[in-house]
This record gives C-alpha cells, structure tokens and sequence, in this order.
C-alpha cells in the first residue's frame, strides 16, 4: 500500500502494534493450557529434578570416541608421534566425563522410573566409563578388520582413508560397536539413541543389542536393517536393503516376547545380497552360503547354499 504522508505511515504502524498486542494477550492462555496439560499427565512429558540424558552430548560422545578410534582422522588439530599422547590424554578424559555423566543421568532415570531405591548412580556411571574405555584398544583392532574387509572386498574403495572418511558403511558399523560395548554393560537409552542417530544418517539401523563378529561390512548401506537378537558371524557382508528382522509378532505378546530370540543366526562367510529379507528367531543361515537380491526367507538354510529367485521372464513390446 502506498503511503502518501508520514501521518498516514504512523497511523498505520500504530495500527499494527495495536494488532500485535492484542493477538500476544492469547499467549498466556495457551501458556497455562500447556502447562496444565503437561503437569496432568496429558501426553508424554519429563519434569523432574533429575535431568534425561542429553542427546546433543551424545552425539559429543560418538565424535569423541571416533577421534581416539581414529586418530588424526576427525580431529581439528594436527596429530604427530610428538604431541599424541598429549592428545590421547586430553580426549579419553574428555570422554570420561562426557561419558560418565550421561551414563549416570542414564541410570538416575531407569532408577526414578521403576522406583528403585538409590543405587549410587554417579559411582556407577564413573566404574561404567572405566571398563567401556578400557575396551578401545580392542575395539579399534575390530574395527581395523572391518577396513580391511571393506578394502578387500569393493574395488572401488581407493584407499583405507577414503573408506573411513566416507563409507556410511562403516560410520554405522563404529557407532553400532560403540553402542555395544555400552548395551553389554546394561547402560539404558543411550546405546539406542546413538544407533538411532547414525541410522538418521546413514539411513542403516543396527539395533546395539545384535552380536556381530569381525570383518563385517554393509556395502552401500541404505535401507538396512539388522535386529536387536540377531547373531551375525565372521567375514560377512551385506548389501543395501537387506532386513535381518522378526516375523510378525501377535498383538498383546509384545512383553513376553521381549527376551526372547527373535531374529536370524547368519553365520561365518555369508553374503546377502541388496533388498534380500530374512526373518525369524529360529532361522540360521549356514557357513558360506550367498543370499541373492531380493530373496525372502523364513526357513534356514544349509551351509554352502546359494539362494537366488528364478530369473523373471522379460517382456520387450
């Protein structure tokens, strides 16, 4: 709208804050209607003195653990035979504090929530952080296989840098062990929420309760899913697409259910090729056998078998 003279401009911007002011005076009413709703058990809501676990610092601790697991990799500052131990140093104590912060608020919750009496959740996220750091120096010999199986195995990885820089593959497969070693110690919430984040990112989900054996590698990456109860092998890989998940599950057996092995056994030297699916607790897929694309399976399979489906027959018109 034109304005023909400056009365006409500061009729109007007194009009609009006129406007403003009274659409703001609705704000404290659905200020309390919130609140009331959130203090009445109206959906879901956390309001405690206790503080949840943060997922902004766990992503703090999956980019720190992969700076000690790789070092001179993620980090910002330049690592040499000099200063690494400096480095070392100043990281794993970082991630102690990190870690056993979170681990504590972890356990503070699980405590709060099944009304446990106190259990000396500080002491016990400190004791946690301990034994989960002192896993890394194996956990980096595993992941080193896992490279070394991805290199052996895709001709166009270039180089062990190109694969650790890039492959989604791994990032989900460093992630998901990181997320292992802290489901082996019980720790709650937190394995999950960080196999849930580098399943936002790489579109893989590795639930952090699956067993997973040395030089395993998801080629490509996208789509895959691989259940809490899964048992993987040695030297396996799989491809995009592929689901290692449970049957369907009766409505009202969710709970019982729930400790239960629910999905597939693939054993040493299996490959799984892309948008294959295999589902089942009792399944096992034997010893070397390959698994064609797009194969559905509920039953187990002999070792050194292959599975394909027959080849369509193409229409041409």
């Amino acid at each position: 709208m034109e304005v023909e003279n400056k009365q006409d401009f500061e009729d109007i911007c007194k009009s609009e804050i006129d406007s403003d002011i009274r659409v703001k005076q609705e704000l404290p009413v659905i200020v309390d209607s919130i609140v009331d709703s959130s203090l009445n058990n109206g959906g879901f809501t956390h309001i405690d003195y206790e503080p949840l676990p943060s997922k902004e610092k766990v992503v703090l601790i999956i980019n720190k653990f992969l700076e000690i697991l790789f070092p001179g990799y993620f980090s910002k500052e330049k690592i040499n035979p000099v200063n690494i131990k400096y480095y070392i140093g100043k990281n794993v104590t970082e991630l102690y504090e990190l870690l056993s912060d979170q681990i504590s608020c972890s356990i503070r919750h699980d405590c709060i929530r099944f009304k446990a009496p106190c259990g000396d959740c500080t002491k016990k996220g400190q004791f946690a952080t301990i034994d989960i750091l002192k896993s890394v120096t194996e956990l980096r010999k595993t992941l080193t296989d896992d490279i070394k199986a991805v290199y052996d195995g895709d001709p166009a990885a270039k180089s062990y840098d190109e694969i650790i820089f890039s492959y989604p593959g791994l990032y989900a497969i460093s992630v998901y062990r990181i997320a292992n070693l802290l489901y082996a110690a019980k720790v709650p919430l937190l394995p999950r929420i960080m196999t849930e984040y580098a399943h936002s990112k790489t579109g893989i989900d590795i639930h952090p309760g699956a067993e997973i054996g040395t030089r395993f590698v998801i080629d490509h990456g996208t789509g895959v899913v691989i259940g809490e109860t899964t048992i993987i092998g040695n030297n396996v890989r799989i491809y995009q697409g592929v689901t290692i998940g449970a049957l369907s599950l009766p409505r009202g057996s969710i709970e019982s259910l729930k400790n239960i092995k629910r999905h597939p056994t693939i054993e040493d030297d299996v490959i799984i090729y892309a948008g294959a699916t295999i589902l089942g607790g009792e399944t096992v897929i034997g010893k070397g056998t390959t698994i064609g694309g797009n194969v559905w399976l509920t039953d187990s399979v002999p070792s050194n078998t292959r599975v394909f489906i027959k080849e369509p027959e193409l229409s041409f018109n």
